[in-house]
């Protein structure tokens, strides 16, 4: 795993509004490096220290012993989520990621290049570009 990647997964993480939420994948996208199980790994091992229900399975999940914890966020925060039916048995909170996906303001996304360049994680011969935010399409993922 290249250096820093920990730091520039949880950089991103910490960066995610209240009431959002960004998939494993969309961090390995935006960060141009590993793939979404090496965030999940990151997150489940360094993860506690920010908003990590903020982060989750492209399905709209979180892990399953998390899912109680990650509900009362959602709850608190506003997170869009799929409603249940009358005739669904108590199921674990899944997040409508097309409403609540996190897409970046121009300002936010160049808050947080600034922040991964501070911490070393662009390439020098590309200071100040972004990597690809969010590549995931929008009709490739209804949770």
């Amino acid at each position: 795993m290249r250096d820093g990647y920990e730091s520039a997964v949880l950089r991103v993480a910490a960066a995610i509004p209240p009431g959002r939420v960004l998939s494993y994948g969309d961090i390995a996208d935006l960060l141009e490096d590993m793939g979404p199980r090496t965030v999940g790994r990151v997150m489940s091992r360094h993860g506690a220290d920010v908003p990590w229900w903020r982060v989750l399975r492209a399905d709209g999940t979180v892990f399953g012993p998390l899912q109680t914890r990650a509900a009362a966020e959602y709850a608190r925060e506003g997170t869009p989520l799929v409603p249940a039916r009358d005739d669904d048995p108590p199921r674990v909170p899944r997040v409508r990621m097309r409403e609540a996906r996190w897409r970046p303001t121009p300002d936010e996304l160049a808050r947080l290049d600034a922040a991964l360049a501070a911490a070393g994680w662009w390439d020098e011969d590309r200071p100040g570009e972004p990597g690809p935010v969010l590549s995931v399409a929008d009709d490739e993922m209804e949770a």
